[in-house]
């Protein structure tokens, strides 16, 4: 299956800004989440591997799967780094002692993607699904998203939980556990400029739009660094047979 057009074209050009720019994960959580794990770990739509290095640092066997060959460049590391998609994951049935999929679930087609990570991992392995959440409660955030909603469009977007439908409806996976962390970044002008101009449908715009709307968004740390609060979370889940 072909990557979303707003992916492939925002996230070429962004690949080194997300990694600036892009909160990553929680001591807390990843240590959470690595008690659910047994090598070797799919990191399924890897990105820049924001979540494969912590991973491989707490001594994973990591596969670092990522379809689109600016994001791949930059994962370094130790792990094995494939080109491939959550639709088709370039690997043997049965290898994969878990799956995690970090901040990508909406881009995916649900169905297709439960099929093969169930196809990969072993009997009662487990998939586990991470997303930062931006509180909406808090002022900045609420700013920020009155600058990019009128350039989303029907952009797929993880805090819709449209993604959560397929997981509800399959019979491949049981839910086990959901945690939530707490997580953060102070950022100055480029480093807003970086988290969000590294937005698919962003990055994805023609050159004068997107300079207008950086400038903005560059613009809300004009006082000083800002802070921005984001709920960690992760669902475990585990292959049914």
């Amino acid at each position: 299956m072909p990557v979303h057009q707003t992916a492939a074209t925002g996230f070429a050009r962004s690949a080194e800004a997300y990694d600036r720019g892009r909160p990553g994960y929680p001591d807390p959580a990843v240590d959470w989440l690595a008690g659910w794990l047994e090598s070797p770990v799919v990191d399924l739509a890897a990105g820049t591997g924001m979540l494969t290095r912590p991973l491989v640092a707490r001594g994973f066997e990591v596969v670092a799967v990522e379809p689109i060959v600016e994001m791949r460049a930059l994962i370094g590391g130790t792990a094995r780094v494939l080109d491939g998609t959550a639709e088709a994951i370039p690997l043997g049935d049965g290898t994969a002692g878990a799956v995690t999929v970090a901040q990508a679930c909406h881009w995916f087609d649900g169905p297709r993607a439960l099929a093969e990570i169930h196809r990969v991992l072993r009997s009662g392995g487990a998939l586990a699904v991470l997303f930062n959440r931006r509180p909406m409660e808090d002022e900045i955030h609420r700013a920020i998203q009155d600058l990019l909603a009128p350039y989303r469009g029907a952009t797929p977007a993880h805090a819709s939980d449209a993604w959560r439908a397929p997981l509800d409806a399959s019979d491949l996976f049981e839910p086990v556990e959901r945690a939530t962390f707490d997580n953060a970044q102070s950022l100055d002008g480029d480093g807003l400029a970086d988290r969000f101009g590294s937005v698919s449908f962003v990055a994805a715009l023609d050159a004068e739009p997107r300079a207008t709307l950086i400038a903005s968004l560059s613009a809300l740390a004009q006082d000083g660094p800002v802070a921005l609060r984001y709920r960690t979370e992760i669902d475990v889940l585990r292959s049914r047979r």
